[in-house]
């Protein structure tokens, strides 16, 4: 059991990290590093509620960092440590190593599939926590996979794909997913003692229906499969219009 000393690393500081740390820190979690290199702005309040007009135009890793280290937790408070950029390949392996838990709440393919496969090569449990519209999707890896996030998306999709920028986001729906995503990380650390693999969450706020489907490993997959091939992190695979971390 990891416990409450555990580092988590959260990647995005925005809609669904917020909700994220809250509840992490609420539950006694005591240590953080929160990765992200944009800034606050108007149009995303609505959603990230850890942040305030005051810190319009602020980085959002650091604002993050304030308010979380604000909070009131059983266990006397958490720190917070700040990385002011995205994750990219070449920081990512970096990153992933100096967490217990990975958080991924990025709003896009590319930076999770580049969590995912960082994760499984460093050998370190990950969530992903998404949402789009009114759709929440949550799903855990264990350090070995077996299913991992390949083995439910496989790849990247080609040409772009939906995001909270494009098709817009319903602000509960974020909190529901990071909810959700703070429940399984806190299993992961072993504080709510129930399995945290082998399924996939999603929530759908149109119909207030939370669903979880269990998902198995696939032979094919290149990261976690019996033929595993997906060992390097090489930047070409994450490139494209998709590209960017939040």
């Amino acid at each position: 059991m990891i416990g409450l000393d555990g580092t988590v690393l959260i990647v995005g500081a925005g809609g669904i990290g917020a909700p994220v740390g809250l509840a992490l820190v609420a539950a006694g979690v005591r240590n953080f590093l929160v990765a992200d290199d944009d800034r606050v702005e108007a149009t995303n309040l609505h959603r990230q509620v850890l942040f305030a007009e005051a810190e319009l135009g602020e980085p959002k890793a650091e604002a993050f960092a304030r308010a979380i280290e604000r909070l009131p937790s059983p266990t006397g408070g958490a720190r917070v440590e700040v990385y002011g950029a995205r994750a990219l390949p070449e920081n990512v392996l970096d990153l992933v190593d100096r967490a217990d838990v990975v958080v991924d709440a990025t709003d896009n393919f590319a930076s999770r599939f580049l969590l995912a496969d960082a994760a499984r090569i460093r050998g370190v449990p990950i969530v992903h926590a998404a949402a789009v519209r009114l759709l929440a999707t949550v799903m855990a890896s264990a350090p070995e996979g077996a299913p991992c996030y390949r083995c439910v998306f496989e790849d990247i999709p080609d040409g772009l794909a939906q995001d909270c920028a494009t098709s817009g986001i319903l602000g509960p729906v974020c909190g529901v997913s990071g909810a959700i995503a703070a429940e399984l990380a806190l299993r992961i650390l072993g504080v709510v003692r129930r399995p945290a693999f082998g399924a996939l969450w999603t929530f759908d706020g149109a119909t207030d229906r939370l669903r979880t489907v269990p998902v198995r490993r696939r032979d094919a997959c290149p990261l976690c499969g019996p033929k595993r091939s997906l060992v390097t992190i090489d930047e070409a695979r994450y490139e494209g219009p998709d590209c960017s971390s939040r």
